[in-house]
């Protein structure tokens, strides 16, 4: 797992209800909508103009997300995806196994939100031993996957930077420094992997429910 580094630990957390159970109902449910809908709601002044996805350090910036359900299909299993509408010609998406029991919650901090989802899986494997609680192992920042909601000048850096660069993401480490890889082939190099090999498992150990990743540019 990477840790987000963008705070040590999260000030507010809330759980959401269980909005991956309404996906295929619903069809989708877009980011950016559901995280005003709660701050209205829950009186947390979030006010979010763009995402940028988190997937174990991988950030890719984008004007929204979506979380779509996947039919089962060749799978053999339920699914969710992640899609985003990433900035410029970039495709990003990431598909999850919905046999494992995922919970959703936002984090807040001052100055940045996020929306993290974590598998059960997750929680026992890397997480158990030194916290009680899967909320407290949020809370400190350690999930894998999530979405960074950002405002105002914090967004526009991300909106330039992307503009200015070929590669379909960047990366953030767990000591908090950032990685700007300048084309995909360097990308590829940094995540020791290649867009094929990325696409089947992200490269992410089975118990993570990650089963396919996009990360590219056109």
């Amino acid at each position: 797992m990477s840790a987000p580094q963008d705070n040590a630990s999260w000030q507010a957390l809330l759980e959401l209800p269980p909005i991956l159970e309404r996906l295929e109902d619903s069809g989708g449910i877009p980011v950016l909508e559901l995280v005003e809908q709660l701050s209205d709601r829950h009186d947390l002044g979030i006010e979010a103009e763009g995402v940028a996805y988190h997937d174990r350090g991988i950030r890719v910036p984008g004007y929204d997300a979506t979380f779509v359900h996947e039919p089962t299909g060749s799978r053999g299993r339920p699914a969710f995806s992640v899609e985003v509408n990433s900035v410029g010609p970039r495709n990003t998406w990431g598909v999850f196994d919905k046999t494992h029991s995922w919970d959703v919650y936002l984090v807040q901090a001052p100055g940045i939100a996020a929306l993290a989802w974590i598998s059960d899986e997750e929680y026992r494997v890397e997480e158990a031993e030194q916290f009680e609680t899967k909320q407290d192992a949020v809370a400190a920042g350690r999930f894998s996957f999530g979405i960074f909601l950002y405002g105002g000048d914090a967004w526009q850096e991300q909106l330039e930077y992307m503009r200015r660069t070929n590669a379909p993401a960047y990366l953030q480490r767990e000591d908090g420094s950032t990685m700007h890889p300048s084309t995909q082939s360097e990308f590829y190099q940094l995540v020791d992997s290649s867009p094929t090999e990325f696409r089947t498992s992200g490269n992410a150990p089975s118990y993570l429910g990650l089963l396919e990743l996009e990360v590219t540019i056109d």
